[in-house]
This record gives structure tokens, C-alpha cells and sequence, in this order.
């Protein structure tokens, strides 16, 4: 699968935004649609046609030549449904909104909070004359 980085300022390490994949196969856009359904920001898919369509990618079924995805177009609120073999290309164009909302992240916060929160009543408990 052809991946075409987005050099700009908008391209944030470890997240797929900014990213452009041209699949050689159908297992190779089987592939980039999983990521694309798992992403958190809008995407663009070009069609063969020449069309591109942004939106989210709320839904994908894989059976075959039947497949599809279906969007929400970021332009209109009713959904779109698109063939895989329609599909050229596939671009992480919006926003990731999980970038830096990892597990470990939200753990080493909320252990900061705790020692903070700590720090603060031994504070208190020591201007009270308890410690």
C-alpha cells in the first residue's frame, strides 16, 4: 500500500492524520479502511471517479466483492454509503481527536493529580497544626 506522508505542520507524530493510502489490493484497502473506522477525525476517500467525499467513516462491511463503507459527510447529515472497488485512495484528513489520550497518559495524569491532591491537604493539615 502506497503511504504518502503529509509533510505540513498538521502531521502529528504516532497518529495517522496527514496520511494518504493508495491500496495496490484489495487486502492492502481491506486494511486502510480498519484503520480509517478506528481513526477519530474525518477522512477523505477518493473515488475513482475523481470525487472525494470528507466525513467520518462510521461503518464497513467486508464480504467480498459486496463490500462497502458507509460515512457521514462532513457537508451533509444524511450518510453515504461506498463500494471498496470505488475506492482510489484514502486520506486522514481531519483532526485526530485520541492523539496523546493513551492509557499511560491518562494514568501518569491521574497520578499527578493524587500527589498534588496529597500535597495539598498536608499543606492544609500542617497550617492547622494536625502535622
Amino acid at each position: 500500500m502506497t503511504d504518502t506522508k503529509n509533510h505540513s505542520a498538521a502531521g502529528v507524530p504516532g497518529s495517522l492524520e496527514g496520511r494518504v493510502f493508495q491500496p495496490a489490493s484489495f487486502a492492502e484497502l481491506a486494511e486502510a479502511v480498519e484503520q480509517a473506522f478506528d481513526y477519530r477525525g474525518d477522512v477523505t476517500v477518493s473515488l475513482k471517479s475523481g470525487e472525494s467525499l470528507s466525513g467520518y467513516l462510521f461503518n464497513r462491511q467486508v464480504s467480498g466483492s459486496d463490500s462497502y463503507l458507509e460515512v457521514f459527510p462532513s457537508d451533509s447529515s444524511a450518510a453515504r454509503r461506498i463500494r471498496y472497488d470505488h475506492i482510489a485512495a484514502i486520506a486522514f484528513t481531519g483532526e485526530d481527536t485520541a492523539t496523546g489520550k493513551s492509557w499511560e497518559t491518562w494514568i501518569a495524569k491521574k497520578d499527578s493529580e493524587r500527589r498534588a491532591e496529597v500535597d495539598r491537604v498536608a499543606a492544609e493539615a500542617k497550617t492547622r497544626g494536625i502535622l
